[in-house]
């Protein structure tokens, strides 16, 4: 089945878990997408089986590959999930936020809401090898980052009513998407479609906001009965399902073939 816009306004609510008693703050799909596994404030971490529906409690995983992590105190810095030590430092002059892009070759680093720097990984030790300026907006901050699956584009959250599409070569806003509810600064995921072709996001009220990333379009707006803030929401990169969270998990099919 191929993604359209009549495909996203068909999906609903196919499977919720309420396993945990507060708010999911993180969740991701395996490469494969078979299984999900999430984070919560409940300090539980649930295991997910995306074809059996089964549920499996786990403390931690040891998966043997790297990641990125910014903080608060102005690094990123680099970990291999390995070894316990830090693999690589970056200091910076904000807070950041990063993602790697999809080959993890290149990662890029959102600093104090108004710049987005590139950086090759194997030389990140030298500085940026691009740098992006943005306009800055007083009202609200960057919360993510994310890369589209064919590299093209960087997707700009933000704790405010809006996120920014720009140009992952250029550094061009593409498109500015808005019109949702987040009148409390919630910090709220922001995902491409696993083609790279559609945007989407939650909202405090529940619902999931979709728009064209070629045309800017907003093509659908899906209502999960969600009890609180979507704080989480990624398509699975594999089948033709996503996931959306706030305390509960919510798992969405299609209704129509096309």
């Amino acid at each position: 089945m191929k993604l359209t816009d009549s495909v996203l306004r068909s999906f609903r609510v196919a499977k919720v878990f309420r396993e945990n008693s507060d708010k999911i703050n993180c969740f991701d799909f395996s490469p494969n997408g078979e299984t999900v596994i999430s984070s919560s404030d409940d300090d539980s971490i649930v295991l997910y089986d995306c074809q059996e529906g089964k549920v499996v409690a786990l403390s931690m995983s040891p998966v043997d590959d790297t990641f990125i992590s910014g903080s608060l105190d102005k690094t990123i810095r680099l970990w291999d999930l390995r070894s316990p030590n830090c693999q690589g430092l970056m200091h910076l002059q904000g807070k950041p936020v990063c993602s790697f892009d999809p080959e993890g070759l290149i990662f890029a680093a959102g600093v104090n809401s108004e710049m987005v720097k590139l950086y090759d990984l194997r030389s990140f030790d030298k500085g940026p090898f691009a740098t992006f300026k943005m306009q800055y907006d007083r009202t609200c901050e960057w919360t993510g980052l994310k890369f589209s699956n064919d590299g093209k584009l960087i997707l700009i959250s933000t704790n405010g009513s809006f996120i920014r599409l720009i140009d992952a070569f250029k550094g061009v806003v593409m498109h500015t998407f808005g019109g949702y509810a987040n009148s409390k600064a919630v910090t709220l995921e922001a995902s491409f479609t696993p083609d790279s072709q559609f945007i989407m996001i939650g909202s405090e009220d529940g619902k999931i906001h979709v728009w064209n990333g070629e045309s800017g379009i907003k093509v659908a707006v899906l209502d999960g009965k969600h009890t609180g803030p979507i704080t989480c929401l990624q398509f699975n990169p594999k089948f033709m399902t996503f996931a959306s969270a706030c305390s509960n998990m919510a798992f969405w099919l299609p209704t129509i073939d096309d």
